[in-house]
């Protein structure tokens, strides 16, 4: 275990996994309603919000982080009314935004003379980019977010399934939309140093699709959820460690295998029975 050792002693590994952690965490409890309401869209939308965002702010010399949270904040406002606005097209006005913002994007950047920009690390993420504040702030957003499952999970189950239910019983759904969108943009600007602007959204996903494969549960999908979430970002950190490949794609591609498991080995089962 001596490698164990030697990965952990390095400053900006240690940085990675605790935000990968804690990101893990919040992506898969606010995924577990985007994914189930079939909003799961939202996440791709804002990641490439996200990297339109710290791209124009590095341009312009502008703090990164906290140009991309406001503009990423209320395009998430703009995306989620899109998505459930019966008369528009949702799906393909998000898909827009995506292309929009990763074009406008990548031109900031090529049209940029005499700056140094690795666009790779937008795209992909980068744990070296990863400091001490990125740390401190992902573990106030997973503070919030645990609280808000743990004080209002009732709620939450009742707008996932059934919003005009929810409605009809008093509940604010606009209010908890807006947090969703809040806290969906927060993950997504937290995580992509991590991920980068492509892979961030598979975190949102990927937890909820194995989830429930194995359980219809709305309670046990989100614990599920999460330690599915936790268990497959550190499988993939410590195996892009040992063979040397970019995080954010190896944990990617640790989630798609564990869905293609879960779902012969499930298949299998249910067969069998």
């Amino acid at each position: 275990m001596s490698w164990l050792t030697e990965m952990l002693s390095y400053a900006f590994m240690q940085r990675a996994l605790i935000v990968g952690l804690l990101i893990s965490i919040c992506a898969a409890l606010v995924g577990v309603s985007l994914v189930l309401r079939k909003n799961s869209m939202i996440g791709d939308g804002l990641s490439h919000t996200t990297f339109g965002a710290f791209a124009i702010a590095t341009v312009l010399n502008f703090a990164p982080l906290w140009f991309a949270i406001p503009v990423v904040v209320i395009a998430s406002f703009f995306v989620l009314k899109l998505s459930n606005n019966k008369k528009a097209n949702g799906d393909a006005l998000i898909a827009l935004l995506s292309a929009s913002s990763l074009a406008i994007g990548t031109m900031a950047i090529s049209l940029t003379k005499g700056v140094n920009i690795d666009l790779n690390s937008y795209l992909f993420g980068s744990i070296l980019s990863i400091g001490w504040s990125d740390v401190w702030l992902s573990l106030a957003l997973t503070i919030l977010v645990v609280l808000l499952y743990v004080f209002a999970h009732n709620r939450i189950f009742a707008i996932t399934f059934d919003e005009d239910f929810a409605k009809a019983i008093g509940i604010k759904t606009n209010i908890y939309d807006a947090v969703f969108a809040i806290t969906c943009s927060l993950i997504i600007v937290f995580g992509m140093r991590l991920l980068g602007a492509l892979l961030i959204s598979s975190l949102i996903i990927f937890p909820t699709l194995i989830a429930v494969q194995f359980s219809k549960s709305f309670g046990r999908v989100v614990i599920y959820s999460v330690l599915i979430s936790v268990i497959n970002f550190i499988l993939g950190l410590i195996i892009s460690y040992l063979i040397t490949s970019p995080t954010g794609a190896t944990v990617v591609v640790v989630n798609l295998v564990a869905l293609i498991i879960t779902y012969i080995v499930c298949k299998v089962v249910l067969t069998k029975r």
